[in-house]
């Protein structure tokens, strides 16, 4: 710092403090060049010190002091069992032994990640979009290029890189609503009704922002189905609002019953303000798929209690089982009538990252709201605007999931085809972890009609559940860990998703190759046969 031995110079507090760093290493500050050693006071020494003590002063920032609705906030999906997991693949890769080569992680709908291959033509629009050079090579088809130039055009400067509407941009918006008149045999979309977002994510969390109000006993209440994606649980702790749980009925093969959604509704009522209704169709983590009478009797019900529906119909394209049909509940609003389809207030969410797809990391998605108040609308765009704009490569991949090749265009034969081949993989999966899961004593799975997990529930003996309480986990989590430990598997537990009490899950995705799936369900069979006879 340039200080003499009569410490620093002036007083200067920048000075002082870069010589109290400079003793703090271990170092002597430099003074001027002099011959021999230079000395330094103890009074100058002492000073240091004591600015030093200064600067390491208490953080701002601690665990007493965070946002506590952020410190309640879980998301299994991501939670202690795959920290454990990245753990135990550093270890792998500095040559620990394992009785494993590799960690397998089924714990999440990451499909790319799993080995499934991405949609040509998908990619071909993109990038097209990102290099726009491309779209005079002769490699990329006509099609492609057709909508790349469409997409760039409603973007400032054709560039990708530009801000769009926060809303989005707008002939993608266009396109969703074509999609959604297509998909639901002609019942209108409007495209002021269509928000691009950031995956369907971003979307849900948005209007739980806009809907969730007021304190003590009219503090919202959204009720969630259990088991859960942990996203609601997650966004509704952060936002202070209050959970009202509604159980899903397992051994009807994850049926949604209004008797059940009518109980959790009136015992709410008695602590909070209960206005919102989620809904996943098909289910995560369950898999089941609503059949139409079932989503006709919530809609009645939301109609009829006053409540705004939220229907999460990601997996849409995700159907696998013989009589299973995806119903949006958009179509059957507007088939019951204008007193319904006029007055309920429906927002659902759509999503680039599961179907055929799964495009995660694009983290495309959009939402289609209706019958929203013309103010709550402003209200709603306000807040979007608060992040600008979702992201402009999501966007694009959004399109061609509603604005895909048609017959007759040169992409058409080998867009279906990969298309087909993925669900039809699926579907094969779907059937086979079912199979082998209902081989396994001590196991029991529902059919898996759509989605993409299992989610069985797992027999586990009195004395593994006081061991995990000795350890202070809850006792799915404490089986999912061993298996992790003794087989390198990462799967979720149920406990992570909402179970009915003194029952316990996993939750694992379908997604690996056949091959592999099939090793990874011998290795949990052998696991939950030996970990049965370990604590019997």
């Amino acid at each position: 710092c340039g200080c003499g031995p009569g410490g620093c110079r002036g007083g200067k507090t920048d000075m002082a403090l870069r010589c109290a760093a400079s003793l703090a290493a271990g170092r002597q500050p430099r003074g001027p060049r002099r011959e021999g050693t230079v000395s330094w006071s103890s009074a100058a020494k002492a000073s240091a010190v004591k600015i030093n003590e200064k600067a390491s002063r208490e953080k701002i920032l601690t665990l007493e002091s965070m946002n506590p609705q952020v410190k309640a906030v879980e998301y299994a999906v991501r939670g202690p069992i795959v920290l454990k997991a990245g753990e135990i693949e550093k270890e792998l890769r500095k040559g620990i032994k394992k009785p494993f080569t590799e960690v397998i992680k089924a714990n999440i709908g990451d499909a790319h990640a799993m080995g499934q291959r991405p949609i040509t033509f998908l990619r071909q629009v993109v990038a097209l979009c990102t290099y726009p050079n491309l779209l005079d090579s002769p490699s990329f088809p006509e099609d492609a290029k057709k909508r790349a130039r469409r997409i760039l055009q409603g973007c400032g400067g054709n560039s990708l890189g530009s801000y769009t509407a926060s809303q989005g941009i707008n002939c993608i918006r266009e396109d969703v609503a074509l999609y959604i008149e297509r998909r639901d045999g002609g019942v209108p979309a409007d495209p002021d009704n269509i928000y691009l977002t950031t995956g369907a994510s971003d979307g849900i969390s948005a209007i739980l922002k806009i809907l969730i109000s007021g304190g003590g006993k009219s503090r919202t209440g959204v009720m969630i189905p259990i088991p859960q994606y942990p996203l609601y649980s997650a966004a509704i702790s952060e936002l202070d609002a209050i959970q009202v749980n509604y159980y899903l009925d397992e051994e009807n093969c994850w049926a949604l019953n209004v008797n059940e959604l009518r109980r959790a509704l009136n015992e709410a009522k008695t602590y909070c303000n209960p206005k919102v209704l989620c809904i996943i169709n098909p289910g995560n983590p369950t898999g089941q798929v609503q059949n139409r009478k079932c989503i006709e009797d919530v809609i009645h019900f939301a109609w009829e209690e006053k409540l705004f529906l939220l229907a999460d119909e990601v997996y849409q394209d995700n159907v696998y089982s013989e009589g299973c049909q995806f119903h949006s509940f958009k179509k059957i609003l507007y088939e019951m009538g204008p007193e319904y389809y006029n007055n309920v207030e429906l927002a659902s969410f759509h999503s680039t990252s599961k179907g055929y797809m799964g495009e995660c990391g694009y983290r495309g998605g959009y939402m289609e709201v209706i019958n929203l108040h013309p103010e709550i609308k402003g209200q709603l765009v306000k807040l979007l605007s608060v992040r600008l704009c979702p992201p402009v490569s999501g966007q694009a991949a959004m399109d061609i999931v509603v604005n895909p090749p048609v017959p007759g265009e040169e992409s058409y034969a080998q867009f279906i085809k990969e298309k087909e081949s993925v669900l039809n993989n699926l579907a094969k999966k779907a059937k086979l972890t079912e199979d082998m899961f209902n081989k396994i004593p001590g196991v029991q799975c529902n059919p898996l009609q759509g989605a993409m997990y299992a989610f069985p529930r797992i027999f586990i003996p009195s004395k593994a559940i006081e061991e995990a309480k000795a350890h202070k986990m809850a006792p799915d989590m404490f089986y999912c860990m061993k298996l992790l430990e003794e087989t390198g598997i990462c799967v979720v537990p149920g406990s992570g998703f909402g179970q009915r009490e003194g029952t316990y899950h996993f939750r694992m995705t379908i997604l690996p190759p056949v091959e592999k799936l099939k090793i990874l369900l011998e290795k949990v069979r052998d696991f939950h046969i030996k970990f049965l006879e370990k604590y019997a």
